[in-house]
């Protein structure tokens, strides 16, 4: 969907249309913003920015309080309109999905017809518009998509599909963020192809792990299916601080306020986790995270959790520099009901 909360906004208030607007928390009590119109976009504001740097940077718009509830009715119009079209539909967020089109329940002849219908009975039912990729895998699916917004349309083939790569600017690579896109563009790596003369043992040594990801995405590979399960992958909890905070007596405190909260939430769903997850955000906005992981001995308990997640925070520079956001996270979720090899506690190890 394009700019959803926004648009949702002003489709609802015609008073508000061809306005910036915002979608956000309070600039006096450390808001940020959810999603803002295209017109505020021209302004540099963007979702995630604190909202009183959105206002500054542009003064004129006018600020909205999320209507959660609204949007998720939305959400669910727009959602069966692609259960329609498939069976197989992955939600990535409130406003995003894939679909799998070896599902075909209206027998459309190409992706293209079928993105068509979407996009076509998506703003007839909701008034609203969304933007559509079509490819042979998810990657170049959500590059497609995010090519011509708002209100577009791009089809992939599998034979375009390195000639569309090569030309595209590093910046427009789904998964390739900011701060990688300034570091390639600073080796004179501007395009796809540029991207595509490094062999992976280079990308290996410059960003690790993530090297292999790289090495994938330029040529267009990801194997990932689409999963249609609705057991959650992850469970997590944070908090934006009214003020910054320095004192790591404090964020210890909230970190295990925060992983009681996490396994009181698993246990509810159902669920155990193999993974705990830090995440810190400073007050320059910077963020990290931090994680470590266990099979054998899934984490369930509160008090565990927090354990783990203290251990992590002095893995960063909590207490150094100041930090606004603190977030703690269950991941590799498995059903309670699952047996585990009961055995000593592990060693603690990052991931």
């Amino acid at each position: 969907m394009d700019a959803f909360f926004a648009s949702i906004e002003q489709r609802d208030r015609p008073d508000l249309r061809g306005l910036p607007v915002i979608v956000g928390g309070s600039p006096e009590h450390r808001g940020v913003v959810a999603t803002c119109s295209y017109e505020a976009r021209r302004f540099g504001v963007h979702s995630a920015m604190a909202t009183r740097t959105a206002l500054r940077l542009c003064p004129g718009a006018v600020l909205i309080r999320p209507n959660h509830r609204k949007y998720v009715g939305v959400s669910r119009q727009v959602r069966a309109i692609l259960d329609e079209v498939s069976d197989l539909v992955e939600p990535v967020s409130i406003d995003e999905a894939y679909l799998d089109l070896r599902s075909n329940k209206l027998n459309f002849d190409s992706g293209r017809a079928a993105a068509e219908y979407i996009r076509a009975k998506v703003k007839s039912e909701t008034g609203l518009t969304c933007s559509a990729g079509v490819a042979p895998n998810k990657f170049l699916a959500k590059t497609a998509s995010d090519f011509e917004k708002p209100d577009g349309l791009t089809v992939i083939e599998q034979a375009e599909a390195e000639a569309f790569l090569d030309a595209l600017p590093i910046k427009k690579f789904h998964g390739i963020g900011q701060v990688t896109a300034a570091r390639l563009e600073s080796m004179n790596i501007r395009t796809g192809a540029d991207l595509r003369q490094l062999d992976l043992e280079t990308l290996r040594l410059l960003f690790g792990k993530t090297g292999d990801f790289y090495y994938k995405i330029v040529r267009g590979i990801d194997d990932r299916r689409v999963e249609t399960e609705s057991d959650p992958k992850s469970i997590s909890r944070e908090i934006t601080l009214d003020e910054d905070c320095s004192d790591l007596r404090e964020l210890r405190i909230m970190v295990r306020t925060l992983a009681r909260k996490v396994a009181r939430r698993a246990r509810t769903k159902g669920f155990a986790g193999c993974s705990v997850t830090l995440k810190i955000k400073y007050a320059d906005f910077q963020t990290v995270t931090r994680s470590v992981s266990r099979e054998d001995l899934p984490f369930t308990k509160g008090p565990e959790i927090g354990d783990y997640a203290v251990e992590l925070l002095r893995k960063t520079a909590a207490g150094v520099r100041p930090v606004r956001l603190v977030g703690v996270g269950l991941g590799a979720l498995r059903p309670l009901s699952a047996p585990v090899e009961e055995q000593p506690r592990l060693p603690f190890k990052d991931s």
